[in-house]
């Protein structure tokens, strides 16, 4: 895949990512093992994250240069972040392991996507 197509995938990907989160937040909890049962707030915190990860996916696609580069920054940094927050429910045990490692095995697999992409997003 040619740098330049890892840029434009990486903000496919969040779009669509972000955009199924939003719209069946239900689904992407229960993907991720989370007990909406228990929580049933899970869907309201669903669609934060994903009205977060398609608009970094908008802002890639209708940037260029210095700007592309900066909102794939910006996304590596929303990944950090997620992969912090599900090492830190693991350790508290707000997360059961499973779900902690399937959170934070996404955002670990976000953040090589976006390294590889920021060579190409300048």
């Amino acid at each position: 895949m040619a740098q330049s197509n890892l840029v434009t995938s990486l903000a496919i990907a969040r779009l669509a990512i972000g955009g199924s989160a939003f719209a069946t937040p239900g689904l992407a909890g229960r993907a991720f093992g989370l007990d909406l049962e228990a929580n049933p707030q899970a869907p309201y915190l669903a669609r934060l994250f994903g009205v977060r990860d398609a608009a970094l996916g908008v802002g890639i696609l209708t940037s260029e240069g210095d700007a592309r580069r900066q909102w794939v920054l910006i996304g590596l940094g929303c990944d950090a972040a997620d992969a912090v927050a599900g090492l830190a429910g693991a350790r508290a045990g707000y997360l059961p392991k499973v779900t902690a490692a399937l959170v934070t095995g996404a955002a670990v697999s976000a953040i090589a996507l976006g390294a590889l992409a920021l060579r190409d997003a300048g």
